[in-house]
């Protein structure tokens, strides 16, 4: 046998052991914070030649501008296996997701299923995971509104339960599992930072101008919770709220389906601009040049945090009270009143330490991406 045909003999070989000695990492997301948090882990995990990620995308949001141009723009591996189940109430989208996730689980028998948050495709991969006795990772543990009524509170407590380790954004989110007596359960619990927080950083500098005539001065606004838009007292306050503050400073919306829906069927009348949703890149860009954000989101909290911006939050909690003690966000009960209040208040702010870090450093995907390489068996 020839040098040449031992030299290849041996390359096929060390590239079969390559392929068999890969860890692989099943990725479940469906809705926008998601794409966000994906794309950070997805970013590191491209770096390592001896990982492979299979992505889960449920189609929890099936519009276009809120998940389609997510993986185009921030680079995220397409999906290898897209669900429809986006247009379902909690309870039917949940388990016909926890069907289809266990058909999936099964067949790729992944080292470990990555879940983020707490939305529905988070607990649908929860539940199948533990079942299955696969060992399931949970990003962005610990956290606690102390809200049992919001949907999102239930499915973040059980897939902590459940879950095999917990990565945390903070100290704070350790302390909550703690006092819940997760430092007796068997699972581990690691501060690593929020992933968010890295994909902040490596985006920035990538902020696209959207194409609509917007004004050079302006405050941002998502509003999304069924609190908010299903009913018809609170919408008609915010919006209100908003048509005011459009008088001094121009408003833009950014308006998601289930509040397009609600305006049209209360016969609203808004006064201020209103945008569908954009694409990652562009909502940096109206992040970094608005003045002042309004939201009822969790994770936009951060985003406008990050891109130092006064946020006011229109819900009577935030699992984010890190940035309640900075004094960066501040929380608003639903009354016309009281938002103008938080509007002056937070405009005018003029001491707030932008430069604080209290989402870790940065390099949160590469200490969730270490770690599950290490324990992969």
């Amino acid at each position: 046998m020839t040098n040449s045909i031992i030299a290849g003999n041996q390359g096929r070989l060390i590239k079969k052991i390559i392929r068999m000695k890969k860890i692989k990492i099943l990725t479940v997301v469906g809705a926008r914070p998601q794409f966000i948090k994906a794309a950070a882990i997805s970013n590191e995990i491209k770096k390592r030649d001896n990982v492979d990620e299979i992505i889960i995308h449920t189609g929890q949001h099936f519009d276009e501008n809120m998940s389609q141009v997510f993986f185009e723009e921030m680079k995220i591996p397409k999906p290898i296996y897209q669900l429809n189940h986006g247009s379902l109430n909690h309870g039917a989208m949940t388990g016909r997701m926890i069907e289809e996730i266990e058909s999936i689980v099964l067949k790729e028998k992944p080292n470990w299923v990555l879940v983020y948050g707490d939305t529905n495709s988070t607990l649908a991969g929860a539940i199948v995971t533990s079942k299955l006795n696969i060992k399931l990772a949970h990003v962005e543990a610990g956290l606690r509104s102390f809200n049992m009524d919001m949907p999102e509170e239930v499915n973040r407590i059980l897939t902590d339960r459940v879950s095999n380790v917990l990565f945390c954004t903070s100290q704070k989110a350790i302390n909550n599992l703690n006092k819940e007596g997760y430092n007796s359960f068997d699972n581990e619990i690691l501060d690593v930072g929020d992933v968010m927080y890295d994909t902040a950083l490596l985006y920035s500098k990538k902020a696209k101008k959207p194409n609509y005539n917007l004004p050079q001065k302006y405050a941002l606004a998502t509003i999304h919770r069924p609190v908010n838009t299903d009913s018809k007292n609170n919408l008609t306050k915010i919006l209100n709220a908003f048509n005011k503050i459009n008088e001094e400073l121009p408003v833009i919306l950014l308006v998601h389906p289930r509040t397009k829906n609600y305006i049209t069927k209360y016969n609203l009348n808004p006064k201020f601009l209103m945008l569908d949703p954009v694409g990652f890149l562009e909502m940096i860009y109206l992040l970094k040049n608005s003045e002042i954000v309004f939201t009822d989101s969790g994770g936009l909290q951060k985003e406008t945090f990050f891109h130092k911006k006064p946020c006011v939050t229109l819900r009577d909690e935030t699992e984010w009270t890190e940035l309640l003690e900075i004094e960066a966000n501040v929380l608003c009960k639903i009354e016309e009143n009281l938002i103008l209040d938080a509007f002056k208040k937070m405009l005018n702010k003029k001491e707030i330490n932008f430069e604080l870090k209290p989402y870790g450093d940065g390099f949160a995907s590469k200490k969730i991406v270490d770690y599950l390489v290490k324990n992969k068996s």
